[in-house]
C-alpha cells in the first residue's frame, strides 16, 4: 500500500442547520490520481474547501502528512495546492508577476521556479502578456502553476476544465498526467465531465447528497462495468428465478424492469432460450459494456 498523505474521517459540515457532508470518510494515497464525482450540491466543493483550509468542519477529523492538530495543519497546508472554482488572478499584470506576486505570499524563495513553472504549463512565450488577454484555458493553466509554487505533495482542483473547450480539456490532461508522473505529485480533482475523469484519474470517490456512496480503483471500476447483458421484461421477477435456476448464477443486478448479467456473455442463445421456454416476454435483449458516466448514473438511481 501506498503512503498515506491525506485522511478524512466522520466529516460533518452544517450551513443553517441543514446537512451538506454527512461523516465523510476517505483516505488519500501517496501518487495516485482521485476523481472526485459527485452532482451540483453533492459535497464536492465543501469538502474541497475544508481540506484547503477555506472553511471550517462542523465535526470530524482531517489529517494531512501525519498532522491533525490546528496549528500544525495550517503549517503542512503549504505543501498543498489548490485551485478552486476560478483560479484568483491580477488581470492587470502580467503572468510572470501574478506568479512572483505568488512567490512572495508563500515565502517561495527560489527564483528559478518560476520560469520552470511557466515553462511546464506552457505559457513561458506569453509570460509577460497581462492576464486580461488570456484565453479561459489559459488561465487555468495559468492557476495551476501558482498552485505549484510551494512545490506541493498534493494538488486540488475543483472543477479545472470547466467551461473549457475539447483542446482546452486535453492541454489540462495531459499536464496533470505529467504532474503525477513526472514529479509523483498526488492529485484530487473534481469534475462533472466524467468522460475526461474516466481518461485521467487512477481512483474514484463518488459523493452524493454529502455522503460518499463509493470509493474504487480504475480497475474495479473497469471489473464493474465489463460486459454484461441487459434483460428488460416486466417479469423481472419471474425471469431473476429463471435465470438462477437454469444457469446457476446470481451474478445479475435488477433495477425494475430491467436485469444486467454479468455471466453467460458468450452463451447469450443459452439465456434466450431459458427465458422463452420459461414464457418470460423480454422486450430488450442485447450485450453492452457501461462506462465511467453510465455506471454513476446507475449507482445514484437507487440513492
Amino acid at each position: 500500500m501506498s503512503e498515506c498523505i491525506l485522511k478524512v474521517n466522520n466529516l460533518t459540515k452544517c450551513y443553517n442547520n441543514v446537512m451538506v457532508l454527512d461523516g465523510v470518510s476517505f483516505t488519500i494515497e501517496q501518487g495516485k490520481i482521485y476523481g472526485f464525482i459527485g452532482e451540483n450540491g453533492a459535497g464536492k466543493t465543501t469538502t474541497i474547501r475544508i481540506l484547503a483550509g477555506l472553511s471550517e468542519a462542523t465535526d470530524g477529523e482531517i489529517e494531512i502528512l501525519g498532522q491533525t492538530e490546528r496549528k500544525q495543519l495550517e503549517s503542512v497546508r503549504r505543501k498543498i495546492g489548490t485551485l478552486v472554482e476560478k483560479p484568483i488572478l491580477y488581470d492587470t499584470l502580467s503572468a510572470i508577476d501574478n506568479m512572483n506576486m505568488q512567490c512572495i505570499l508563500y515565502g517561495q524563495k527560489n527564483t528559478n521556479i518560476v520560469p520552470q513553472l511557466l515553462e511546464k504549463v506552457d505559457l513561458a512565450n506569453v509570460k509577460k502578456k497581462k492576464v486580461k488577454d488570456f484565453s479561459l484555458g489559459m488561465k487555468q493553466r495559468l492557476g495551476i502553476a501558482m498552485a505549484l509554487v510551494q512545490e506541493p505533495k498534493l494538488l486540488i482542483l475543483d472543477e479545472p476544465v470547466n467551461g473549457l473547450d475539447p483542446m482546452g480539456m486535453v492541454d489540462i490532461r495531459e499536464l496533470l498526467k505529467s504532474l503525477n508522473k513526472d514529479y509523483g505529485i498526488t492529485i484530487i480533482i473534481s469534475s462533472h465531465i466524467l468522460t475526461e475523469l474516466y481518461q485521467l484519474a487512477t481512483d474514484y470517490i463518488i459523493i452524493n447528497k454529502g455522503k460518499i456512496v463509493e470509493i474504487m480503483t480504475l480497475e474495479e471500476l473497469n471489473d464493474k462495468c465489463k460486459k454484461h447483458i441487459i434483460i428488460e421484461t416486466d417479469e423481472a421477477l419471474k425471469a431473476t428465478e429463471t435465470i438462477r435456476r437454469e444457469l446457476g448464477t446470481e451474478n445479475y443486478i435488477v433495477s425494475e424492469n430491467t436485469i444486467k448479467l454479468y455471466d453467460c456473455i458468450d452463451d447469450v442463445k443459452k439465456v434466450a432460450k431459458i427465458l422463452f421456454a420459461d414464457g418470460i416476454l423480454v422486450t430488450r435483449f442485447t450485450v453492452v459494456g457501461e462506462n465511467l458516466e453510465e455506471y454513476y448514473i446507475d449507482l445514484l438511481g437507487g440513492k
